[in-house]
């Protein structure tokens, strides 16, 4: 059907976030998308905070982004921010580089609190790059993750981007 790529700054593939990003890249996966993963914490982190296009991994995780139909950018919330490995690979993009493509936030975090971050850093953020169909995502609190009321939530955020998805592939075809 279509590209995703999902962004993922889960310091682990056992931390919440990454069970969060294993979670809806299956559901995804399951709908037709073909599903990719850019771990953010396996890239060069000097060539990623000197934003080092040469670096040919840099790059690849560039391009990836640029030819994505949809993006996912899944990020823990530390303090009520976002990860500072999201924000230096975005830092990368071109301004407009999220325009006219699908964009799920998805957060998770230790406290209700912290909630504030996908409204108030990680929206902004997103729309600073062009990001104009971001889809209503979802704030897992670390605690919830593997639930039942959370997988259920993060299928729902799933399907409403899938659903985001369709316009840009007929304006494509």
């Amino acid at each position: 059907m279509s590209d995703v790529l999902i962004i993922s700054a889960a310091p682990s593939h056992a931390a919440p976030t990454g069970v969060v990003v294993e979670h809806v890249a299956e559901v995804l996966r399951a709908a037709g998308h073909r599903v990719s993963l850019l771990d953010v914490r396996s890239l060069p982190t000097l060539s990623l905070l000197t934003e080092d296009l040469r670096d040919p991994e840099i790059a690849e995780a560039v391009s990836s982004v640029l030819s994505a139909d949809g993006v996912v950018v899944a990020s823990p919330v530390y303090r009520a921010a976002y990860s500072g490995l999201v924000k230096a690979l975005l830092d990368l993009l071109p301004k407009k580089a999220l325009r006219g493509r699908a964009v799920l936030p998805l957060a998770t975090g230790g406290s209700q609190g912290f909630l504030v971050a996908m409204d108030y850093a990680l929206h902004p953020l997103l729309a600073a790059k062009g990001a104009d169909q971001v889809v209503r995502g979802e704030f897992v609190l670390d605690q919830n993750v593997g639930s039942a009321e959370s997988a259920a939530a993060l299928e729902a955020a799933a399907d409403r981007f899938g659903a985001a998805l369709t316009p840009r592939l007929r304006k494509v075809s």
